[in-house]
């Protein structure tokens, strides 16, 4: 899956899609008609996740209205049941929910289970059926992209042997006590974006101790820490709310870096010494003052301000392989978003704070800790 940060729906960060499109890392599950116009019109958010099953899609359309958002600058999902499985079924569902959303297209299309119970034919016969009716309503253009909800390996493998398109989204439940890490890789590496539901685990998780203690350490609360922290793992996130206030308060996770903020001194090289580097948050001013810095994405590398010459672009490489191999002992491998590693010459910090570096010992590296996950991954019968 590839890093967040490209611009989606209405520009906010976004995680590209096999279908072409990019999702909205952060999507609004839930409603209330306040809460809704609320987010749109105050929170920024672009990205509504719903479904049949839910009842509320006429109401969404009076809610999206009012908000006066463009069509375009949306991302609006909604699940297909499994009561309305089956190849014709499938087709008049789609637009039913599409006129009760008052939108000519979906952006997303997700088969909510996996499980259809059809008499006289299997869950397989009936899903593969289902899904080729979601690759029609795709090629067609109704549906932008398409996907699944709720299911493991062995539905997926199923599908792929039995269909001719890959779902580009999968969706199910992700939180620090659920955490099916084979599923995760699984759809990682056949390129379908994972999507989590439920992150505060039911509001279980916002009085779990660590994540109250993390919470007091960066001064947010238990919400933001585990929405932050399954975007940081990867996760396309859906929390629910339906309320003004907690919907603000969840927003204000994206901008959150579970990042311990730490810094060492650093003696690199003899043509170059690099004297300190520094992990800041994105968002940290203190990034202006660097002569080069490098934002740090999963997949790609940002040179925020020139280096000043080739060697010390050569340089900053290596010491980015450096703290590359020691973040991966943190295991922080894949969750190197917006963060940036700043680098100071010795030069520089010589001559605008006064200070001399102290040499390290051979091999020493400076200490990274990113908060990790609670408890083992969760098993794959979820």
């Amino acid at each position: 899956m590839a890093a967040a940060g490209r611009p989606g729906p209405g520009g906010g960060p976004a995680v590209p899609l096999a279908s072409g499109r990019s999702i909205p890392v952060l999507g609004l599950g839930g409603y209330s008609h306040s809460a809704v116009v609320h987010a749109l019109q105050k929170c920024g958010i672009r990205h509504i996740d719903t479904a049949k099953r839910y009842g509320c899609e006429s109401l969404l359309q009076k809610a999206i209205r009012e908000s006066a958002v463009k069509r375009e600058d949306l991302w609006i999902t909604t699940k297909l049941w499994h009561g309305d499985y089956g190849y014709e079924s499938t087709k008049k569902a789609c637009l039913e929910s599409c006129q009760r959303l008052g939108v000519e297209y979906l952006d997303l299309y997700l088969m909510h289970w996996p499980d259809a119970d059809v008499p006289g034919k299997s869950n397989r016969e009936v899903r593969a059926e289902t899904w080729r009716a979601m690759e029609e309503l795709y090629e067609k253009g109704l549906c932008k992209s398409i996907g699944v909800s709720n299911f493991l390996i062995s539905h997926l493998e199923q599908l792929k042997e039995d269909c001719g398109i890959t779902p580009h989204v999968n969706q199910v439940e992700y939180h620090p006590f659920q955490r099916p890490q084979e599923l995760v890789d699984y759809c990682k590496s056949r390129d379908i974006v994972f999507e989590g539901y439920c992150p505060l685990a039911k509001g279980e998780a916002l009085t779990h101790p660590t994540i109250v203690q993390m919470a007091k350490k960066y001064g947010r609360t238990p919400a933001q820490i585990c929405i932050r922290w399954s975007i940081q793992n990867g996760i396309v996130t859906i929390p629910k709310s339906t309320k003004a206030e907690r919907i603000e308060e969840n927003c204000k996770s994206v901008g959150l870096s579970l990042y311990y903020f730490w810094s060492s001194w650093w003696k690199y090289s003899s043509d170059l010494t690099l004297s300190r580097w520094i992990v800041f948050s994105h968002s940290s001013d203190a990034v202006v003052s660097c002569p080069a810095a490098l934002a740090v994405g999963e997949n790609d590398l940002l040179v925020v301000s020139e280096a000043t010459s080739v060697g010390m672009e050569k340089n900053l490489g290596v010491l980015l392989d450096k703290w590359l191999d020691m973040s991966q002992q943190c295991e922080l491998a894949a969750q190197k978003v917006n963060c940036v590693l700043g680098c100071i010459t010795s030069s520089v910090a010589s001559s605008e704070r006064g200070d001399s570096a102290p040499p390290l010992h051979s091999g020493e590296t400076p200490p990274g800790v990113l908060c990790p996950g609670l408890g083992s991954p969760a098993q794959e019968g979820h």
